[in-house]
């Protein structure tokens, strides 16, 4: 979920295509989250093979990834560690969330209560081990390039954007700022027309870019007072400080200069905050790693898609073809050509 930065953030609607030649590493899970809400039947229930299986998540690795590709990206997709222990107290928050969700369900499933048992199964997402083998199966059948991060894999994602390695990161969590990603692209798999269930209606979800050099030089303040800004607010790893939201914060952190002094000056009890801030700053991550793009592998993603999980094949063919195009395109651009 991450930390609450956009009423303070300035954001610019876009175009995929407008990046295209660049390489892009993806925040795995966050994406993989969106995929298991967004990509559902009618009823709320995800999409599954003939055994039940849940196959959202392939979905939305497969064609939306292509559809990436198409418009000139090379997405290299980055998969969460061991987390960090900070992190245990917001997992656990999460799972209770679940738990409570789960049970609304089995209320309204009683209650014939269809829009709110729609609504409450898009809520209940779970990616298990299995999700994640087989969604680096098929990355590694597509010829694409994944990174197994050490500890948080948007952190990971970030430092390999921070260091130049690629050119951008897609998440949607503003996380990858403090992470230090000098671009943020959101909504660059999941756009277009969404439906709100809780109020029957359909809103626009449009691709757009955070550049933090911009937000840091437009707000007057650097990366570690950004940061400072986060851990008041409250991030994934601390809770925050009662009723601090993001415009308050910049305040405070703009007059202070740093948390230490904000906390001198208003007394607030921020536990563990330089723990917190070196996690953002000194972060956990790896060097050993290769972005080998290779020749995709038509065999093995039908075996995958189609024979174990039921793919339409007459569906899935064409999008292998799409592959192998902007496998093709790719030979024959340069990355520079990015910016």
């Amino acid at each position: 979920m991450g930390v609450d930065l956009e009423p303070i953030l300035t954001k610019h609607k876009t175009h995929i295509k407008d990046f295209s030649g660049g390489t892009v590493s993806v925040d795995a899970y966050n994406q993989l989250y969106q995929f298991l809400s967004a990509i559902r039947q009618p009823d709320g229930t995800p999409l599954m093979d003939f055994n039940g299986n849940i196959t959202s998540h392939l979905t939305g690795l497969f064609y939306r990834t292509i559809s990436l590709m198409e418009e000139g990206l090379k997405p290299v997709y980055v998969f969460d560690g061991k987390p960090s222990p900070m992190k245990l107290r917001t997992l656990e928050e999460r799972s209770i969330i679940k738990e409570n969700a789960e049970k609304e369900l089995e209320k309204a499933i009683m209650n014939s209560d269809t829009e709110r048992v729609a609504r409450l199964k898009r809520t209940i997402n779970h990616i298990t081990r299995d999700m994640v083998d087989e969604g680096k199966m098929l990355l590694d059948y597509m010829g694409l390039p994944y990174v197994q991060a050490p500890s948080e894999g948007e952190c990971q994602a970030s430092y390999m954007c921070m260091t130049g390695t690629v050119n951008a990161v897609i998440s949607q969590d503003y996380d990858c700022l403090l992470f230090g990603a000098k671009q943020v692209l959101r909504n660059f798999t999941v756009y277009g027309k969404r439906r709100v269930s809780s109020r029957n209606i359909y809103v626009t979800v449009d691709p757009e870019y955070i550049d933090l050099k911009e937000n840091l030089d437009g707000l007057g303040i650097s990366r570690d007072q950004l940061v400072d800004i986060a851990i008041l607010v409250g991030t994934d790893f601390n809770k925050g400080v009662h009723k601090v939201g993001p415009k308050t914060a910049l305040s405070l952190i703009k007059k202070h200069g740093s948390l230490e002094e904000v906390i001198k000056e208003k007394a607030y009890s921020v536990p563990e905050y330089e723990e917190v801030r070196r996690l953002f700053l000194v972060p956990d991550i790896t060097d050993d790693y290769r972005l080998d793009f290779k020749e995709p592998d038509e065999e093995r993603i039908k075996s995958l898609l189609c024979d174990k999980h039921n793919f339409s094949e007459t569906r899935v063919q064409p999008y292998i073809e799409k592959l192998k195009e902007a496998f093709g395109r790719g030979r024959q651009s340069s990355l520079d050509s990015f910016f």
